[in-house]
């Protein structure tokens, strides 16, 4: 059609049984076409969010968000470790202006899924936020189901079909759960979701923190929520002194190089000896600075069969861990987020779980994999043969 404006249709390939991943494909827009805005048709998004299973649900604008300043003089200090794709040119012009992401973006929809809470464990457990029992492995609550990263794109593409249904016409649109650069939180407290916690999570003060979190842009103009602008942290700092490794700084940020999620998920080499001790028995990430807060007490158990307990929790014996192969590795994990870390990242992470616990019963499995093919997994498991001898001695 001449003359007529240029929108945005998303559609999707599934690629090898790896996540859809997002391709914009034009689509003409008549030439009077005018963004539908009313009171009614927001409501009736967020109800069908929340029919979607986004219990959290709130919009904002795609104007710069107030921490961006904040986050890149975070990177500026390196407190993103190897984590390199946060700091290319196009992500933090991303960041700073999310119509860079789609050009015709006027309102951002943040929403919030929630995951179950972890088990919960008294103060003195010396495994506090992890799992008590020996030879088990500590594994964040929030990878025990489905990988979100397959689960929630189907649910936002839902969203985005019943919006352009809503509107009677093609909205230009882009949507995310954790994979695209824009700040997160930041929108969604400016959506009115929550606040920044001093333990850098979003907390809502009816929820607690246990959600995952997705955006939706869109070129359709919607009238903004309030934000949150209620800190309700106070003079707590319980996450703050409850992380082992001291990777939860006093200015409401986190040193990844110290952070038990990092070196268990994102980090892919060795292990820097001077944590290894403190780092309990997690192998896949850790709850430790959510579990404490008082906030979560509020975290009720989500009905969501996508976020139930399945192939992550197999993982939790670490002697059995140790046995795994590439195959049955990838089989037991092929819908689950600890697929991350891949197998070697896994019994890296087993081994040195082990070694703090320091169980005799892990001898014979981590002399099997001492000979491993990987050399991550040898030399982490001679250091965990060597504490639990230290321990035995």
């Amino acid at each position: 059609m001449q003359g007529a404006r240029t929108g945005w249709r998303i559609s999707e390939r599934l690629a090898h049984g790896q996540p859809k991943w997002l391709c914009l494909r034009a689509v003409p827009l008549c030439q009077n076409y005018r963004p539908l805005v009313t009171d009614a048709l927001k409501q009736s998004i967020l109800e069908e969010a929340h029919r979607l299973g986004f219990v959290l649900a709130g919009v904002t604008t795609p104007d710069p968000t107030p921490h961006g300043k904040f986050f890149e003089d975070w990177l500026a200090r390196g407190h993103h470790a190897d984590m390199a794709y946060l700091a290319t040119d196009r992500a933090r012009a991303c960041r700073a202006d999310p119509r860079l992401l789609l050009p015709e973006c006027k309102s951002i929809f943040v929403l919030g899924v929630p995951y179950n809470a972890p088990l919960r464990l008294p103060p003195n457990s010396p495994n506090f936020g992890g799992v008590a029992r020996s030879a088990e492995g500590g594994i964040a609550s929030y990878a025990l189901g489905e990988d979100y990263h397959l689960v929630l794109p189907p649910r936002l593409a839902s969203l985005v079909q019943f919006i352009e249904a809503q509107a009677g016409h093609p909205v230009p649109n882009r949507y995310y759960t954790d994979t695209g650069p824009l700040l997160e939180r930041d929108l969604a407290q400016r959506a009115g979701l929550g606040w920044i916690g001093k333990n850098t999570c979003l907390i809502h003060p009816q929820k607690g923190s246990y959600f995952i979190l997705a955006e939706i842009l869109l070129g359709l103009e919607l009238e903004p929520d309030a934000p949150f602008a209620t800190d309700h942290c106070g003079t707590c700092t319980r996450c703050i002194e409850a992380c082992p490794t001291d990777a939860i700084l006093p200015n409401r940020s986190l040193d990844a190089h110290r952070c038990i999620s990092y070196l268990t998920i994102e980090n892919k080499g060795d292990i820097p000896e001077e944590f290894r001790s403190l780092m309990q028995n997690w192998i896949f990430g850790c709850d430790i600075c959510q579990t404490v807060c008082p906030w979560t007490k509020f975290s009720a158990p989500t009905g969501d069969a996508s976020f139930q307990p399945d192939a992550g929790a197999a993982a939790t014996d670490l002697i059995a861990t140790l046995a795994l192969t590439p195959q049955f590795f990838n089989r037991q994990f092929k819908r689950s987020p600890i697929q991350r870390a891949k197998r070697r990242g896994l019994l890296r992470n087993a081994a040195v779980a082990l070694g703090n616990l320091g169980d005799e019963r892990a001898l014979p499995a981590l002399e099997n994999v001492i000979n491993d093919s990987e050399s991550l997994v040898r030399e982490h498991a001679k250091w965990a043969k060597e504490q639990i001898l230290k321990h035995k001695a």
